[in-house]
């Protein structure tokens, strides 16, 4: 509240020169550590998290030292720390200090994501990036930017700052506008063909497997234990970033082979008797690639949707289209409670919910409405469980956290209805 206050009666150019003042003075500080280490961006709507977990894994088996800072976690030469701000880009302070701390462990790479509003932030001033990745592009933040081309303009910012290497999803139907800016070495990734590249990661199939996905290269064949195609191609972005680094396919094979399922992301609780996934999804496009991969994959007697959305007056444009893409897929839809904040609950499920029409059944507490979801399921089904994935809090009014875990919560309500069945 006393945030909001202050960014309504503050002058936007005070607060622009207080963000900018701030980054200069952490990397001054901190002796502008990123001149002494390679550092890759990772941005886009959808995908970040996991394309960086893939980029870290390849690079380590290459055998180099590695740092990240993602929405999941922080890690500087094999030493992990749940990442809890909430954040997942961190302010200008702790990004400094993380790379100088990588640097004083001799990392040889760090790779970090990067956020719209992070960039909006100047948090990506003074670090000098190698790479800059994107993964998709789809609407979101639009509140917060004003717009959905103002949101676009911010990724972009990575780009136009990023003088190297520029990797792109070849796909993505916004792919034109990150080729308009210019650096040394334009790579690509994708089905899609493109004059003008120097390198392009293109499959010659994609297939599901047994674990998860599988495609070939260049005549050798990959596999990922990650769901879904959209994983696919954070998996060719990863290739792509190896290729420009000279690490071979060999070890890139090894290193993909090896990958573990990503926590919150298509991650399966329950395997029997029916399946039951955790997912980040909290975009339309994300909830939709989700849904899709689901009924394409598992062929379910019915899938039942628990989700929500975020508060805090975060892109309300958004509610109604999710509870719409989930009703389209599902055939139950559990509306339940998210990240508040300082707004009412009920107002945001009520928004989600009229999306859903008619499938929609809401329930304010989240444990109950995962409780609902798995009494409700029968052998053959798949619950998803979608909005939170990883991440250990429930944000309520006056800057609360409440402990929380998804997948935490699905094993004990699971427990309690069939360890005595």
């Amino acid at each position: 509240m006393l945030k909001s206050f202050f960014k309504k009666i503050i002058p936007f150019t005070a607060i622009k020169a207080y963000h900018f003042l701030w980054s200069f003075l952490s990397a001054c500080y901190y002796l502008f550590p990123s001149k002494n280490i390679k550092v890759i961006g990772v941005t886009g709507t959808n995908g970040k998290s996991t394309t960086v977990k893939i980029i870290s894994e390849i690079c380590r088996e290459a055998g180099m030292k590695t740092a990240v800072i993602s929405s999941i976690d922080f890690e500087v030469g094999g030493r992990k720390e749940e990442n809890l701000l909430k954040m997942t880009m961190p302010g200008r302070g702790f990004i400094q200090k993380f790379l100088r701390s990588a640097v004083r462990n001799n990392c040889d790479i760090a790779i970090l994501e990067v956020t719209s509003e992070g960039i909006e932030q100047f948090r990506h001033l003074f670090i000098d990036f190698d790479m800059a990745v994107i993964t998709n592009l789809a609407p979101e933040h639009i509140e917060s930017h004003g717009s959905f081309s103002a949101y676009k303009k911010a990724k972009g910012k990575l780009f136009e700052k990023t003088k190297k290497v520029h990797i792109l999803n070849l796909d993505d139907e916004y792919v034109d506008y990150f080729e308009s800016f210019n650096c040394g070495r334009k790579c690509g990734y994708g089905k899609t063909k493109r004059e003008g590249y120097d390198l392009i990661v293109s499959p010659e199939k994609i297939e599901k497997n047994d674990n998860g996905m599988s495609f070939s290269l260049s005549g050798i064949d990959f596999n990922i234990n990650l769901l879904g195609e959209f994983n696919v191609y954070n998996a060719l972005a990863g290739i792509c970033v190896a290729e420009n680094m000279g690490i071979d396919l060999k070890t890139v094979k090894k290193a993909l082979s090896r990958l573990d399922v990503v926590p919150g992301r298509m991650e399966k609780v329950i395997d029997d008797p029916f399946v039951v996934f955790v997912d980040y999804a909290f975009t339309p496009n994300a909830l939709e690639k989700v849904y899709s991969h689901i009924q394409s994959r598992f062929d379910p007697g019915k899938i039942i949707a628990v989700l929500g959305a975020c508060g805090g007056g975060r892109d309300k444009w958004k509610r109604p289209v999710l509870g719409k893409i989930a009703a389209e897929a599902a055939q139950k839809v559990i509306v339940t409670n998210e990240d508040p904040y300082d707004e009412d609950p009920l107002q945001i499920i009520d928004d989600v919910a009229s999306g859903a029409g008619d499938k929609a059944q809401k329930i304010i507490d989240r444990r109950e409405a995962i409780r609902e979801a798995l009494i409700v399921a029968e052998k053959g089904d798949v619950v998803v469980v979608t909005g939170k994935g990883s991440e250990a809090w429930i944000q309520v009014k006056g800057g609360k956290k409440i402990p929380w875990s998804d997948k935490v919560v699905i094993e004990e309500e699971f427990r309690k209805l069939y360890s005595k069945k």
